[in-house]
């Protein structure tokens, strides 16, 4: 929010310098991330001085250029070249001296240097409207009354006034304090609690609010009453629209407003100083004279001022005319044929109070964020429709004339009332952690304009305004009296006192940071999507259950309208984004969460994943940099997460029907399941706009924290005598797995065999035969206390043979 000095010394009697108010704001909760010098003339016209022109004569060589001697009050004339038709000897001129930076109307800035022009020296310039910033004016140099003093600076005798704007980083319970009015009211309390500041805050004026007997009459009728809790308006007639007066155009510019027309202009500004938006509409486009306040059907087209023709939503709440003509989309944007134009003489002037929600759907929706918006959905307050309206009203019949109807139009069905919060004495000091005085406590409840009555001798009564939405509470308001009291009053303990804290084990952070730390060694990225998603990517898919998902009412972003059920989708999307952007080699990881409805309430499932996608190495003449990242990169990256916490005793079951994998492995104990891995179905990937392969590996977090420090470390002495290695060839069908021959083998030599490894894999039905495969496997024999020789060895591979023959039909390739 922009906050105006100018603006604010309107209201308060103050002297304090921008610093020392910008210190203030900040104590009491707005603080000012920001100060800027905002001139109403660009440089201040610094160096520019009233000269006299003492002597004046045709330059020798230019007939449109001019020699003058001119007096600034320095005691020396400066000779000056000028070029403007219109000087002349005897005048009084703005001249910008040696060193100036002007800065013209139109063109860049430039600076006053010693010259000569042709061949005639110049110390100077005699200067037009245009060339300093203060009009369009080009026609010839600026001419001053005779009695200007000689030697007056630019700027005083412009009057010129510079301002300060505050930058304030409001956040957003602060409804109360998002104008100009609202904030000086905050710092008045502050002010009379800590500065003993004793003037009243001084009220914008209203007294021109005048009504006669005006034939022209809009009705209102409210159809939306739970969208439109109040609407407030009166017709104003033959009004002038024109420029506006300049105070008011330098006030809007200082906090960023752009000046447009005189009653634009006052809503702008009765908008910023109150904090109630205002519209006004041409009467004579809004048919039927009146206006209807209600919701249009869905798909509804509107032209908004931009230009832009929008669908409306059937929750859009919409003005409209009498035949239903959306004339302006309420709280938000007008509408492209019922603005105040040059040719307007008859206004229609709204002051309304809308539903926050309602405004902040419609406005994110669409992307219009106007500042009206930013107010209404913050909360605005309902009872100062009336005097805004007024506000607003005075200053159009001062500066654009007009006569206002005597009926004035206030629709408020419901109205709302100050609420009452019992205040405890002790509660003050028990949340604050010191001894507040019962007087300081209700002289600060006093100065934020709170009604205090006695309830006993241990608590009283508070009547809160209505404009401060956000205190409800007997928190709340000792929040707002220890804001204007001063955080930095409260003392701060000289004992700092703490207590002996432990951790479950295993630490659930610390496990997660060990994961982190070793992916990220073997070159992997940590991602972090939101929890937040958009509930099309399930709703035409069989990914989950469409009664589980968990809707929210997000009014920051509509279309993320669910808590993510899975972690495949949002993973997805970070895949995509980074493909897009020709990140085509990726090895991503995620900690997060995935919520779904269930009978009893909600679930929330925490996971680790993993994505695989593109090359297995970068482009390098050291590396097979063209072989594709497999099913078995995944395998072993999630095998790898899992050694290095010391999970290793599991079982392995081959997924064969999964909504999210073409195929997959499933690694659990019993029921349990710890990880799920495998190729991402390419429909799945094509709907998420990737063309490419993706695999993927999810594991749960609890089952992992749950495993982790089960299994017992096995420690042995390394052998000194050597190994031995046997290799077989063998011909299997293609359902047999590696993990049978695996299973076989370590039941039938127990002792000696102490490795099995699988190193090929071929397969060729030409010489293999249909539906046969050939695995290459290695066997590694050890023995602790002597040399295996091949007697030791022959045996053990003779009845491992014959096993593997008669188990799985094996055929040994010789």
């Amino acid at each position: 929010m922009k906050l105006s000095h100018k603006w604010l010394k309107k209201y308060l009697k103050i002297a304090y310098t921008p610093e020392k108010i910008a210190e203030m704001l900040t104590i009491i909760g707005l603080e000012v991330e920001g100060i800027e010098k905002v001139e109403s003339i660009k440089g201040g016209l610094k160096g520019v001085v009233v000269g006299e022109v003492v002597a004046c004569e045709k330059h020798p060589d230019a007939d449109k250029l001019s020699l003058t001697s001119v007096d600034i009050g320095t005691g020396e004339l400066l000779p000056i070249v000028c070029g403007a038709p219109n000087v002349t000897k005897g005048q009084k001129v703005m001249v910008a001296t040696i060193g100036t930076t002007i800065y013209p109307f139109e063109g860049e800035p430039w600076t006053i240097k010693k010259g000569k022009i042709r061949g005639e020296d110049s110390f100077g310039m005699i200067c037009a409207e245009d060339e300093l910033g203060l009009g369009h004016d080009h026609s010839g140099i600026i001419v001053l009354p005779d009695n200007v003093e000689v030697g007056l600076q630019a700027a005083a005798y412009y009057n010129l006034d510079n301002d300060y704007v505050y930058d304030i980083g409001l956040t957003p319970n602060r409804s109360d304090a998002t104008s100009q009015l609202g904030v000086a009211r905050d710092l008045l309390a502050y002010l009379r609690v800590n500065e003993q500041y004793t003037d009243e805050l001084i009220d914008p004026d209203i007294s021109g609010f005048v009504t006669q007997r005006v034939d022209r009459q809009i009705e209102v009728e409210i159809v939306s009453h739970d969208l439109c809790q109040r609407y407030t308006g009166i017709t104003i007639t033959n009004v002038e629209v024109k420029e506006s007066p300049d105070w008011i155009k330098n006030l809007l510019s200082a906090i960023g407003v752009k000046p447009i027309n005189n009653i634009v202009d006052i809503t702008n500004f009765v908008l910023n100083e109150l904090g109630q938006p205002l519209h006004a509409f041409d009467a004579d486009k809004i048919d039927g004279k009146k206006i209807i306040v209600s919701t249009l059907p869905e798909g509804s087209e509107f032209v908004t001022l931009d230009g832009v023709v929008r669908k409306l939503s059937a929750s859009d709440l919409m003005i409209c005319d009498g035949n239903l003509k959306g004339l302006c989309m309420a709280g938000v944007y007008g509408g492209l044929g019922s603005g105040v134009t040059a040719e307007t003489k008859n206004i229609f002037l709204e002051s309304a109070c809308f539903s926050p929600t309602s405004i902040r759907k419609a406005s994110t929706r669409h992307n219009l964020r106007t500042d009206a918006a930013k107010i209404y959905e913050k909360g605005s307050d309902p009872n100062i429709t009336e005097y805004a309206l007024k506000r607003a009203a005075s200053l159009i019949r001062q500066y654009a004339g007009g006569e206002l109807n005597h009926q004035m139009i206030d629709v408020y069905t419901n109205p709302v009332f100050p609420i009452e919060v019992r205040l405890f004495y002790s509660h003050v000091n028990n949340l604050i952690g010191m001894q507040m005085a019962e007087d300081d406590v209700n002289t600060i409840l006093q100065a934020l304009e709170m009604e205090v009555t006695a309830f006993d001798e241990e608590s009283v009564l508070v009547k809160i305004p209505t404009n401060k939405a956000d205190v409800t509470r007997e928190v709340d308001l000792i929040e707002e009296i220890v804001r204007i009291y001063g955080l930095n009053r409260v003392p701060v303990p000289a004992k700092i006192q703490s207590t002996i804290s432990y951790t479950q084990k295993p630490d659930k952070h610390k496990s997660k940071e060990i994961i982190s730390d070793y992916l990220s060694s073997t070159g992997s990225n940590e991602i972090m999507g939101l929890s937040l998603i958009e509930s099309k990517h399930y709703i035409d898919s069989d990914l989950v259950n469409k009664d589980s998902l968990v809707y929210i009412n997000n009014t920051s972003n509509i279309h993320l309208d669910i808590m993510r059920p899975d972690m495949l989708i949002s993973g997805l999307l970070s895949v995509a984004y980074n493909l897009n952007r020709q990140q085509t080699n990726l090895s991503m990881f995620e900690f997060g969460k995935a919520y779904t409805r269930i009978e009893t309430g909600y679930l929330e499932n925490e996971f680790l994943t993993i994505f695989n996608v593109g090359k297995r190495n970068e482009e390098s003449w050291l590396t097979d940099y063209k072989s594709d990242k497999s099913f078995y990169d995944i395998k072993n990256r999630v095998l790898a997460v899992l050694n290095r916490v010391g999970i290793t005793a599991f079982q392995v079951t081959e997924i064969t029907s999964d909504v999210r994998f073409s195929y997959g492995l499933r690694f659990h104990k019993g029921a349990e399941v710890i990880a799920e891995l495998g190729e991402v179905k390419r429909s799945i990937c094509q709907k998420m706009g990737i063309k490419t392969v993706v695999f993927y590996g999810e594991i749960s977090f609890s089952a992992l924290l749950k495993n982790i420090g089960k299994e017992k470390i096995h420690v042995s002495e390394i052998s000194r005598f050597p190994s031995v290695r046997r290799d077989l060839a063998l011909v299997v069908d293609k359902s047999v797995k590696f993990s049978d021959i695996e299973k076989i083998a370590k039941q039938t030599e127990k002792k000696l065999l102490n490795q099995i490894s699988l190193f090929d894999v071929y397969e060729n039905e030409q010489q293999l035969g249909e539906g046969k495969k050939s695995y290459a496997v290695s066997f590694l024999f050890e023995n602790m206390e002597k040399t295996l020789t091949d007697k030791d060895i022959d045996p053990i591979m003779d009845q491992l043979i014959k096993q593997l023959e008669n188990k799985t039909g094996a055929l040994i390739r010789k």
